[in-house]
């Protein structure tokens, strides 16, 4: 079996984009805002060369190889959120009691789900930006993909049907497009 002696994973950075490392701390700064991130490892390094970011290990294990490229793709997502940001479009789909959506501070607030008189909420986290169109419709977007990712899984978690029949009680809140 042959062994590799070293893994580089390398992120391409766009001329737009400024990226700086101190430490185990990697921030990546563009059009749209900055991210930062801790990238905690003793045998991993994280080089700065040129237009790219290197992550490069010696002699890697199959999970000290994996974790390589887990944080080649965080920095590809922190690269493409500060360029162009994520989008997702959730949609609220009923049949007979018409639910409303707000926006309220840091909640997102659903009244009338299935007639019920205490409206259902999640939580919005920071950075992300949440918007209703056309009283269906739900815009969540930011820089961050995790934080607009779980944002958009706690508005469609908050809708989800319980002490009925699934296949027939569909009404809810669902996410439709990820951009």
């Amino acid at each position: 079996m042959v062994k590799i002696d070293r893994i580089e994973r390398v992120v391409e950075i766009p001329e737009e984009v400024t990226a700086s490392i101190e430490g185990d701390i990697v921030t990546i700064t563009g059009p749209k805002g900055s991210l930062s991130r801790e990238f905690v490892s003793s045998r991993h390094e994280i080089l700065q060369e040129g237009g790219a970011i290197i992550v490069r290990i010696d002699v890697p294990r199959r999970k000290e190889s994996a974790l390589a490229g887990t944080w080649q793709a965080h920095m590809n997502n922190m690269v493409k959120g500060v360029t162009e940001g994520f989008t997702y479009t959730l949609k609220a789909l009923y049949s007979h009691f018409p639910m409303t959506l707000a926006v309220k501070g840091n909640h997102f607030v659903v009244n009338n789900y299935f007639g019920e008189r205490v409206p259902r909420q999640a939580n919005i986290l920071s950075g992300v930006e949440v918007k209703v169109q056309n009283k269906t419709e739900v815009l969540v977007t930011g820089i961050d993909k995790e934080a607009v990712g779980q944002t958009a899984a706690n508005i469609e978690r908050s809708t989800t049907v319980k002490k009925r029949d699934r296949r027939v009680f569909q009404d809810g809140i669902y996410l439709i497009d990820k951009a």
